[in-house]
């Protein structure tokens, strides 16, 4: 029953005027067809009775007053002058055509729109719930002790009872087709925005490449899923970054940065991953690859940025790198090989840069 207490403490946004698009398309939908169905009943059963029509035609012109309204009026509101008309309906026809008819399947339609309000309270929409089957009982008990106004033929109780059943359940087929469509909508949008959010979380905005976290989750979980296979990690800074920045002004030193970026994710072709981390150094994570063999992609990617031609405005520069890889002992914590990659990295400056130590 947690269910039922969870839908009892849900929370309500405040009613008012603005409703929902497809709640109000539904309201809209389902005030027309009745609309059309109370005057189907009125012309074709109630003028020939001759007797006991004006609830039937007070219910006519108040579904077409409602129809009318539904951009005006609340949800709540609008709902409420709803029910109260099938209520009414409902009450008039076992009085006057008695029970047999199908008139009973006219009250669902209201469960539908009660329970996709997102304005009722769950008290209230259990409310609903109860009134209706204390309603569709009374009725039941009343046709028991009491006989119908006019007494239907065989061919007109199954024609009404025909029309009782369809009516309401094109209502709800078409409420239900809104309502579910509308949920759909919500759901998807909300996984993409989700996946919007959980992308941007884990990317360097500036680069577009992963972010040291994302690239730590990618190591940790080839190491959980492949536990006795090798890998590298190798860590790489941008010589004399400073000197870019401070001479070329900020935004070369972001085109720089950018333009790396984009050399890098081109030389790894799937072959390996590469991270922005942090700063001017960035993190290459490559899976399936000793010591000798990371060795060898980070030389030729090495070579690449040298031979790289960077362009800013007017001014045409180069960049070297300085690059220490580490290869995975099968015991240490992925933050120690790290650390490994990060001490061949500066002993790789101490030397004079631009160069892969290994």
């Amino acid at each position: 029953m947690s269910f039922l207490v969870d839908f009892l403490h849900q929370d309500v946004p405040k009613s008012g005027r603005k409703m929902p698009a497809y709640y109000r398309k539904a309201l809209r939908i389902s005030e027309a067809i009745l609309t059309l169905y109370y005057m189907l009943g009125v012309s074709m059963y109630v003028l020939k009775i001759g007797r006991g029509a004006w609830p039937s035609i007070l219910v006519l012109g108040g579904s077409i007053l409602a129809f009318l309204s539904v951009d005006f009026m609340s949800a709540r509101l609008n709902l409420a002058v709803l029910s109260a008309l099938i209520c009414v309906w409902f009450g008039w026809f076992v009085h006057t055509f008695g029970w047999s008819a199908g008139i009973p399947t006219t009250l669902v339609p209201i469960l539908a729109l009660v329970f996709f309000n997102i304005y009722e309270p769950p008290g209230r929409k259990l409310a609903y719930c109860l009134g209706l089957i204390a309603l569709r009982v009374l009725a039941f008990a009343y046709s028991l002790n009491h006989t119908p106004l006019y007494t239907l033929d065989h061919t007109a109780n199954h024609t009404l009872h025909l029309v009782n059943s369809l009516v309401p359940l094109l209502i709800l087929t078409l409420d239900c087709i809104l309502f579910s469509s509308s949920v759909q909508a919500s759901e998807r949008e909300l996984a993409l925005n989700n996946q919007a959010l959980h992308k941007e979380a884990g990317t360097d905005a500036l680069t577009g490449l992963p972010n040291r976290r994302t690239l730590l989750d990618t190591i940790d979980a080839f190491r959980r899923d492949k536990p006795d296979s090798t890998f590298s990690i190798a860590l790489a800074d941008i010589d004399f970054f400073k000197r870019v920045n401070d001479t070329y002004g900020h935004n070369c030193g972001d085109y720089t940065l950018q333009a790396l970026s984009r050399l890098f994710q081109s030389h790894a072709e799937g072959k390996y991953s590469v991270c922005r981390w942090g700063g001017e150094e960035f993190c290459f994570f490559l899976p399936d690859m000793n010591l000798d063999q990371a060795g060898e992609a980070m030389d030729e990617l090495h070579s690449a940025v040298r031979k790289l031609p960077l362009h800013f405005g007017d001014v045409d520069f180069s960049v070297t790198i300085t690059i220490g890889v580490e290869e995975y002992d099968f015991q240490s914590p992925t933050k120690v090989i790290v650390e490994h990659a990060d001490r061949k990295l500066y002993t790789g400056k101490v030397q004079g840069r631009d160069r892969v130590v290994i």
